[in-house]
């Protein structure tokens, strides 16, 4: 059986997001899924999900959820908070990192992310049906998701109801170190359509982030690099998220989750996937500098981030909520027919 919870706002291009939509780009659909996937497992791992349970994005504000039916879980993973209001007015304050169960007829209130995407996370991942093997939402072509659209006010989204205890929640720590430093990437394959001195200006200077700049890719702003003889122009050929196009105008173009599956613009390097998640989280105005490095260092990089982010998830840890009772301490702590050691407070749930 079902829970279901409604988005009661639903916050500005909030979409729903897997580990994307794998198999498919020989036909020429994109991958999508989500744009950091560490934070997704993040959020997925604070709820006991499958790592790949589909769960929202949100890029700007965030939506309004009420638990309509059943009992369910919500999860945070980012920069970014939430307020519940319960179904009989008690606020509650949720923190980054950390989960909050609805009850029917509490709304949670998520906040705007402060900083480049953050995901909410609900117990049995969002359970819209699969297209083409994913919950993705794609907008372009307007599949998975919910009808392939962001979120819309109104709409009901199936989830899992919560098993377990609905008053123990999990929280984990600050997150996992994010390398700093340039983002690393893979020379080539075509950056033998560019000038030695283009070679030397792309890995030597700082480029800003436009606000030019969604879910497809991201176009950065610089000293223009100049293509040699053979052209602006290739063969159209495929292309991957972190794939560095440079069209005529000189100025890079990074692709993202829901690029597409080929372009005929030169491709002078492509981002590692470990470095890739970073530039979710860039604003306009950022300056953003590329250092190349080899396939080894590359495998090594995401390695230790998948590493990291491991390290996290196995740390996670329990609490019981501000004014909730914690059982198993209270029996513990018990002395005779309900008495209490007197140097130990107990809050009594005010719900």
């Amino acid at each position: 059986m079902s829970a279901i919870v409604e988005v009661v706002e639903a916050g500005m291009a909030v979409t729903i997001q897997d580990r994307g939509r794998r198999g498919y780009r020989n036909i020429g659909v994109p991958l999508s899924g989500a744009l950091d996937p560490g934070l997704m497992t993040a959020a997925n791992a604070l709820l006991g999900n499958d790592p790949d349970a589909a769960v929202l994005e949100v890029c700007l504000a965030g939506p309004a959820l009420k638990a309509l039916s059943g009992t369910v879980r919500v999860a945070l993973a980012g920069e970014l908070s939430a307020q519940v209001v319960t179904s009989r007015g008690r606020v509650l304050k949720v923190e980054p990192w950390q989960t909050v169960t609805l009850f029917p007829g509490d709304v949670a209130r998520i906040g705007a992310v402060a900083r480049g995407v953050g995901y909410v996370g609900i117990s049995g991942g969002f359970q819209v049906p699969p297209q083409l093997g994913s919950r993705s939402t794609y907008v372009r072509a307007r599949i998975g998701g919910a009808d392939g659209l962001p979120l819309t006010t109104g709409l009901r989204l199936p989830c899992a109801p919560l098993s377990g205890n609905p008053w123990l929640e999990s929280c984990g720590t600050q997150p996992w170190p994010v390398d700093q430093g340039p983002i690393r990437v893979i020379a080539g394959p075509q950056d033998d359509h560019f000038t030695p001195a283009a070679l030397d200006a792309f890995f030597s200077q700082p480029y800003a982030v436009t606000r030019d700049m969604d879910r497809m890719g991201i176009r950065f702003e610089g000293e223009k690099l100049v293509h040699n003889e053979r052209g602006a122009d290739v063969v159209s050929d495929g292309v991957a998220p972190g794939s560095i196009q440079v069209p005529a105008n000189g100025q890079p173009i990074v692709l993202l989750a829901d690029c597409q599956t080929s372009g005929g613009y030169p491709k002078i390097a492509t981002v590692i996937s470990a470095d890739l998640p970073r530039l979710a989280h860039v604003r306009p105005g950022d300056k953003v500098r590329f250092v190349a490095v080899d396939h080894a260092a590359a495998a090594a990089a995401l390695r230790d981030l998948a590493s990291r982010i491991a390290r996290w998830c196995a740390a996670i840890g329990t609490f019981f909520p501000a004014g909730v009772v914690d059982e198993t301490a209270l029996y513990e702590g018990n002395l005779i027919s309900g008495a209490i050691r007197g140097d130990e407070a107990v809050a009594l749930a005010c719900m």
